[in-house]
């Protein structure tokens, strides 16, 4: 199963994102038909698959749209719910997580239904989003860790600047309830 962003998504990903750069004020206000397109969904699938999650509030795993009604079918039924506009989320499956220091955090486990429509909608509107980012924001984004924070700031260090600003964000989802 190849994970490789085939040439008619990347097209537009590309010009998606050339378009938010060149024109920063630009709203985008027709995306919604792009994701119901039969490669972007049959690519997300591809995408939510090889993370291997678990089944969300309904019980419906990987094997048993594969085994079931087959991953066409299923595609196309999330199309023609997208494109009928009667797509509706499904509530979140809530499991909690332990941490090292003995608490615990909650995880929203969405079904396997909204999470190939999310991954959609990121492939569609993450290339506008990209556009105005800072170049030294590194937190979920593509191709940007927070390794790469620590060498960027290594070589910073190296090239005689002496400040660095640290933002800990932590706990910060936790409280959200």
């Amino acid at each position: 199963m190849s994970l490789t962003t085939p040439d008619t998504i990347r097209t537009l990903q590309r010009k998606l994102y050339a378009k938010a750069k060149q024109e920063p004020a630009y709203r985008f206000y027709a995306l919604y038909d792009k994701i119901s397109r039969e490669d972007l969904l049959s690519h997300a699938w591809r995408l939510v698959r090889s993370n291997r999650g678990s089944p969300g509030i309904d019980g419906i795993s990987f094997e048993a749209i594969e085994t079931g009604i087959g991953v066409e079918t299923f595609l196309k039924d999330l199309a023609r719910d997208l494109k009928d506009k009667t797509y509706r989320a499904q509530p979140v499956r809530r499991v909690m997580i332990p941490k090292a220091d003995g608490s615990q955090r909650p995880l929203g486990i969405p079904t396997l239904r909204d999470r190939v429509a999310q991954m959609a909608v990121k492939l569609i509107i993450e290339p506008i989003f990209e556009a105005d980012f800072c170049e030294h924001s590194y937190g979920f984004r593509p191709q940007k860790s927070a390794h790469d924070a620590v060498d960027d700031i290594a070589n910073a260090l190296w090239a005689g600047y002496t400040q660095v600003i640290d933002a800990d964000l932590s706990k910060y989802l936790d409280a959200a309830s």
